[in-house]
């Protein structure tokens, strides 16, 4: 299965190749903890200048999209460094002050640095935002023409240059953004470029006396699905590559989003946010380098290797178990244990990915951490109590009055995972229902924890009440699963899953029952 997981593809065009330049790529500088979104948070010039050096590599001009944070020195840096152009963005807002001093800076680099800003980009998105309207967005841009030199434009999304086509009469060029994922509809990989071509082609026609330049398109290499729009490096690098062989074709410009990942993008737009760079942000190198062939698990033997070792050792506890307390199981039961092996260390490598990619700030890798660590022990636990006959045990063994309980090391070593997955599972499940846009899929670990819960209740006795806790559980969890379904579309294969998982989840905890455990 890894092998086919991770099979590599090559592709006719490098995404990124020194010899053929990519036109002009967003930039950011931000590193680690830092992040625009703290107003203290300035970069320093010999940072920004490690970079630029960098992508002179790669590219011949650079997007900014502010002044602030440091990002006033890119001008200067880039005309040190030599060889590359600014287009230099001025970020408006709903706050007139900070607009006025934007803009003034803005115009002073554009007559300080003459040879390397080539552009002015008035606002991004702020009709999109609805921090401004079209009149106020107007006046700016005409009173920043009649000061400078350069061509100015304004970035907006497609859709809205075609509902305030009024900006289209101030700008000297259309700036547009198309987003294959992003889109309200989203665009598969395999169709991202030949999206990008039709908006272009349509804007063209709706604009037709102006340059379009395609101000931001590309794609990311992590985060959740939207429909069939699936995050991954080799989709990644499959519509980038494509994207600029069609610019070069068709002869038009075309700036990618973008040079590094922006790991501060995660707090405002989950995971998917943080990984839309060429080139990684901890290592700062280039994601694809030519004439290697690209995988989306570079790391697959290891994660393989992880993975088998895992279904060894739920094999040989439950081998250990028996030798201490030699009866017969039955065949399920060494059926489930088998299946519980299997599945967990198939997904162990995938899980423990996505707990690397998908985790951010102390909360997010408790978070992921604990259902990974639950995904583990759940088939080791598993695997003993099938063995020996022992159920799962209900919430009530575990926190319930302490004379009701039937105690024992396994039952709370179970339980206790048993609770940590369903708080989790739970917490993820109203995710989806009520702020899904932006959170990630737990496909892989939450498989892991709850395939070996289900099959233990083959041991589940006919006796006893249907505890409250678990009937709860059980009724959210089907809701949600339910709601996903309908929500994110059937060609979402992560959200099919994970709505998958949580029911079997919930029927697991529906037949639980409060004198289930035998001690």
């Amino acid at each position: 299965m890894w092998w086919w997981l991770a099979t590599p593809i090559t592709l006719a065009r490098a995404p990124i190749d020194p010899n053929d330049k990519v036109q002009c790529v967003s930039y950011a500088p931000f590193r680690g903890e830092q992040t625009p979104l703290d107003a203290w948070t300035h970069i320093e010039a010999d940072q920004i200048e490690q970079d630029l050096r960098q992508l002179k590599q790669i590219t011949d001009c650079v997007r900014t999209y502010s002044i602030e944070n440091g990002l006033d020195q890119v001008p200067a840096v880039a005309t040190k460094v030599g060889g590359l152009k600014v287009i230099q963005g001025i970020w408006l807002g709903s706050n007139r002050a900070k607009n006025f001093a934007q803009v003034a800076t803005a115009i002073r680099l554009t007559k300080d640095f003459p040879d390397t800003v080539s552009a002015l980009v008035v606002g991004n998105e702020v009709l999109l935002r609805g921090e401004m309207t079209t009149q106020d967005l107007i006046a700016i841009i005409r009173s920043v023409k009649a000061q400078v030199t350069v061509p100015v434009t304004y970035a907006d999304v497609w859709e809205y240059w075609l509902k305030n086509r009024e900006v289209y009469d101030a700008v000297d060029f259309v700036t547009i953004h198309i987003l294959p994922y992003w889109e309200d509809m989203p665009v598969k990989a395999k169709f991202a470029s030949s999206h990008v071509e039709a908006i272009r082609e349509r804007m063209a026609a709706a604009f037709p006396d102006k340059e379009i330049l395609i101000g931001e398109t590309g794609w990311p290499s992590e985060g959740r699905m939207r429909d069939g729009a699936l995050p991954s490096r080799t989709n990644q690098a499959r519509v980038v590559s494509e994207i600029l062989g069609l610019a070069k074709s068709q002869k038009f410009r075309v700036n990618l989003i973008e040079a590094y990942d922006q790991p501060w993008k995660r707090r405002l737009e989950g995971t998917v946010g943080g990984y839309w760079g060429l080139l990684d942000s901890v290592r700062r190198q280039l994601k694809y380098p030519p004439g290697q062939p690209i995988s989306n698990f570079p790391l697959w033997k290891w994660y393989m290797g992880a993975g088998m070792g895992l279904s060894v050792l739920v094999f040989a506890v439950a081998g250990i178990t028996l030798r201490r307390r030699p009866w017969t199981p039955r065949f399920s039961a060494w059926l489930a244990v088998g299946i519980s092996a299997t599945s967990a260390g198939i997904l162990l490598g995938i899980a423990a990915d996505k707990m690397y990619y998908e985790s951010y700030g102390w909360g997010g890798w408790l978070q992921w951490g604990a259902l990974l660590l639950a995904g583990i022990l759940s088939p080791i636990f598993c695997a003993q109590a099938l063995v020996i006959g022992r159920n799962l045990p209900s919430f009530l063994d575990l926190l319930g009055p302490r004379e009701g309980r039937k105690w024992s090391k396994l039952s709370a070593v179970l339980g206790l995972t048993l609770a940590v997955t369903a708080v989790i599972g739970a917490e993820t499940a109203l995710g989806f229902v009520f702020d899904p846009r932006y959170r990630d899929f737990p496909y892989a670990s939450l498989t892991m924890a709850v395939v070996p819960f289900a099959l233990l209740m083959l041991n589940r006795p006919q006796i006893g009440v249907r505890p409250i806790a678990e009937a709860v559980f059980a009724g959210l969890l089907a809701v949600s699963a339910v709601y996903v379904f309908l929500n994110e579309g059937r060609d979402n294969w992560q959200a099919m899953w994970t709505g998958a998982i949580y029911l079997l989840f919930a029927l697991t905890l529906w037949r639980a029952r409060a004198e289930q455990s035998q001690g």
